[in-house]
């Protein structure tokens, strides 16, 4: 139990330095390893995008991709949804650890607060980068924040 808790603050620390890193570097990427023992089939990342006018322009929707940089693994994917009010979309890298995005996804809800969640499809660790970014009507990028809110 002990190594466990100690895997899920590392997991945890990673995380928070990864977005901490972006938001710095004003990129809206962020990367992590799910389950890094390769145990936890249902693994989820769970994290709450704000999109708001920055002096930009109102946001229109958010959009996102994800790239799973894992070695290739016969049918273990990472997807990624996007979740705001009643309107949802998700998103698969179909091949991993190939150096590309999946297709972009996008959900017009305005500015507010969207949610981003992370999975995979079986049992197994996978790193992984998610591209987000809010946008107005006109494609300018415009205020982004995120928080996660759980990745176990």
């Amino acid at each position: 139990m002990p190594h466990r808790l100690f895997q899920k603050a590392v997991a945890t620390i990673f995380t928070v330095i990864t977005l901490g890193y972006a938001s710095v570097s004003g990129a809206h990427d962020a990367g992590a390893t799910m389950d890094l023992n390769g145990t936890v089939a249902t693994f989820t990342g769970y994290a709450l995008v704000t999109c708001f006018d920055d002096g930009n322009g109102p946001t229109d929707n958010l959009v996102a991709s994800v790239k799973d940089t894992s070695l290739p693994q016969d049918n273990l994917l990472v997807n990624l949804q996007i979740i705001k009010g009643n309107h949802a979309i998700s998103t698969t890298d179909p091949v991993s650890g190939d150096g590309n995005f999946s297709p972009e996804v996008r959900v017009h809800g305005g500015n507010g607060v969207y949610q981003l969640l992370v999975n995979k499809t079986k049992e197994g660790a996978r790193s992984f980068v998610v591209s987000y970014h809010c946008m107005t009507a006109s494609n300018a990028h415009t205020g982004t924040d995120i928080v996660v809110q759980q990745f176990e």
